[in-house]
């Protein structure tokens, strides 16, 4: 038994509840491999109709990411076991998007990095008022993972790439009314919602029953506090080179964009240009292995660079909040210095079937 996570059926429910409150149920490596397990598991068992993912009761956050500092001091040394989260996090990623059965997350706190990795590549995702969203990774150095370089291009427009780049926080409704949660509710009514779930019958039709029962609770998405920048968004966002993204947001002459460009100054120069191509490539990947593929090359890579050492040194552990990033520009990153990340592993490179 993992004391880290709770996983078992209950009746035709497959259930997966986080128990690492301490940590804001951060995921670490041996959690992942126990979901990858029951994920692969359950995806062939004709006795589990649906999936539930949610947190411990009474418990602050979902999920606020992985183990950071674990990364950092891998990355430290050989980055072995670094490696081996990613690989381990990157396939549980793979097989719950692939899960051929409606899986519902319930979102109800802080939803981070691994925590959006979780939730947001299955069927139904539940959002409330607690809910509080980011891919903040460009701020320590590292890249917007666990499938960022698929999901975020695929939210519309250039929304995934303002989130991806400047780590911006969605929070409560705004989390659905960017299509990261598909439902809204306050979290009042969670209880509620378990309970129906519980007592279900999904045997019948999963998919049917659980958007019925979500319809009687869930809330009508408000207008979302980011809709008067959608365009500005768009506009700024929609260039291929980070350096450009910076000029239109200049341009604009807005209290807004120069907000947005401070932000993304502050940010790691060249892990910002390393999650822009990841997103442009992950926007054109066939499919979404090819993506996770993609996105291990990086962390394979990134865990040991200087930028990501620094910025955990600098937030996580001084927090100082004053990370000196090399290159401190954009300007000095090269083409060269991004390519790096995306070179292929050779024997190293993430396979998904059979998983472990």
């Amino acid at each position: 038994m993992n004391p880290d996570v709770l996983i078992r059926q209950e009746g035709g429910l497959g259930r997966i509840t986080l128990m690492r409150p301490f940590a804001l149920h951060a995921l670490n490596t041996p959690m992942c491999g126990d979901i990858l397990a029951a994920v692969t598991a359950w995806a062939a068992d004709p006795s589990i109709h649906l999936l539930l993912i949610d947190h411990q009761d009474g418990t602050r956050g979902f999920c606020a990411g992985g183990d950071i500092r674990m990364l950092a001091e891998s990355g430290a040394g050989d980055a072995t076991e670094a490696r081996e989260f990613f690989r381990t996090e990157y396939r549980m990623n793979a097989a719950l998007e692939a899960f051929p059965k409606p899986i519902l997350s319930i979102i109800d706190g802080v939803t981070m990095g691994g925590g959006v990795g979780l939730s947001v590549h299955g069927s139904h995702r539940v959002a409330t008022e607690r809910t509080v969203f980011a891919m903040p990774e460009t701020g320590i150095g590292l890249f917007p993972d666990v499938g960022g370089g698929w999901f975020l291009p695929r939210l519309g427009g250039e929304l995934g790439t303002w989130l991806a780049l400047t780590g911006a926080r969605l929070k409560g409704a705004d989390v659905a009314a960017a299509r990261i949660a598909t439902h809204y509710l306050p979290s009042e009514l969670v209880p509620a919602l378990s309970r129906q779930i519980e007592a279900a019958d999904f045997s019948a039709g999963a998919a049917d029953l659980l958007n019925e029962i979500l319809s009687r609770l869930t809330h009508a998405r408000a207008q979302a506090s980011f809709e008067p920048y959608r365009e500005a968004i768009d506009r700024c966002f929609r260039f291929d080179a980070a350096e450009d993204i910076l000029a239109a947001l200049d341009a604009e002459d807005t209290d807004w964009a120069r907000t947005e460009a401070a932000t993304l100054r502050a940010k790691s120069p060249e892990t910002v240009k390393v999650a822009l191509r990841q997103l442009r490539e992950g926007r054109a990947a066939d499919t979404f292995e090819d993506s996770m593929r993609m996105e291990f090359r990086i962390g394979w890579r990134k865990v040991q660079s200087a930028d990501f050492l620094e910025g955990v040194r600098a937030v996580i552990v001084d927090k100082d909040n004053a990370p000196k990033w090399s290159p401190s520009r954009l300007e000095d990153v090269s083409d060269a210095d991004v390519a790096q990340y995306f070179e292929r592993l050779g024997p190293n490179e993430l396979t998904f079937w059979p998983a472990g």
